[in-house]
């Protein structure tokens, strides 16, 4: 698919003239039939299961917290991205292309979703750190006015990051490229492959890995009787975002090489091009997977599922259907008399910010 990304170093790469001419008519061939059908799968998954998501979330009567306002976001970082594909879909099969201000408009949705979804899951790592690790600490500041603020901020940051992605985008006749002025042409590209190298992967990592191998440490170290479960969430959520999105940054780097002639040999061209295409694939369905890893694998979203869906179940049969987000009196003093038992200080809110 055409995508910012992968047309970086296509069409607007200058060979020497002495150089033998690179077809890859036949790895844009694959990628017409391919990608609208896979990603046609990746829109319908993630736009169902992240409306669920908000679906949810906002109809839940229990009071908000300062992680579910983080999953709600990051469910619109999803939305807002998948929201693009049909239109790149219909980029990749039609000759027609768009206009330059739909081309300009759906890049920076596309880039803004990118890497709005990949703050947000970093921010959830950091937020789950806090209530861990630095429990006592943090309590008072782990508000739901406190993740509206820093929410902000993060699209923020967003937009900023987004915005040398998609700033020099325009529609020439039937392609959405960048069209960079005459100086920046061979350094913007890379500045821009570098960057989402670095802060939408790199970084990213490096603050999940640590705050969760805290949190590992914190869980061993306290009496907690679901500590294996979260610990098996914990790496769910890790390794599923390093498989997901390790080969598609891989690949980004040796386009970036590639700038440099690095890959002379036509052959190794076409097929760095085809692996590009394949790992953007992998990369960009992780968002469909967001849905099942932060929320439907917790506790709590399935709770607030199955009482949303008793309600409406009692709404469509007319009949009443006893349904309540909190416990009775008495399983409430119970809940309190295991958890007073089972948890330490360091890990009195952690039940919530790992398990959700």
């Amino acid at each position: 698919m055409s995508t910012p990304f992968t047309n970086s170093y296509t069409e607007d790469h200058v060979y020497d003239e002495g150089a033998e001419a690179c077809q890859e008519g036949d790895i844009v061939d694959f990628g017409t039939v391919f990608l609208p059908i896979f990603y046609s799968c990746v829109f319908a998954f993630g736009l169902v299961g992240n409306l669920l998501v908000v679906f949810v979330l906002t109809n839940s009567q229990k009071p908000k917290s300062i992680t579910d306002i983080y999953l709600l976001n990051l469910a619109f970082s999803d939305l807002l991205f998948v929201a693009t594909l049909p239109f790149w879909i219909h980029y990749v099969i039609s000759d027609q292309g768009f206009s330059n201000a739909v081309c300009k408009l759906i890049t920076a949705f596309f880039f803004i979703g990118f890497f709005g979804g990949i703050f947000f899951i970093t921010i959830i790592s950091i937020d789950r750190y806090l209530a861990v690790v630095l429990a006592t600490h943090s309590m008072r500041n782990r508000t739901v006015q406190h993740g509206v603020t820093i929410s902000l901020s993060v699209w923020a940051v967003a937009i900023l990051v987004a915005a040398p992605q998609f700033m020099f985008t325009k529609q020439n006749g039937s392609e959405c490229l960048g069209d960079y002025p005459e100086i920046l042409q061979e350094v913007w590209p890379v500045l821009q492959n570098v960057g989402a190298n670095l802060l939408g992967f790199l970084l990213p990592l490096l603050t999940m890995s640590y705050c969760y191998l805290r949190i590992i440490w914190t869980l061993f170290s306290c009496k907690n009787h679901k500590k294996s479960k979260a610990i098996k969430l914990i790496f769910l959520v890790v390794i599923m975002f390093f498989l997901f999105w390790t080969p598609y940054n891989v690949m980004i780097f040796l386009e970036t090489l590639k700038a440099f002639h690095f890959f002379p040999s036509c052959d190794v061209k076409k097929k760095l091009r085809l692996a590009l295409s394949v790992t953007e694939t992998i990369a960009f369905s992780h968002c469909c997977l967001n849905p099942l890893i932060y929320v439907f694998a917790g506790q709590k979203f399935r709770r607030h599922l199955y009482h949303l869906y008793r309600k409406y179940l009692a709404i469509l049969c007319r009949h009443p259907v006893e349904v309540s987000f909190y416990p009775s009196e008495s399983q409430r003093s119970r809940r309190e008399s295991v958890l007073s038992s089972n948890f330490t200080e360091c890990t009195s809110h952690g039940d919530v910010s790992i398990l959700l």
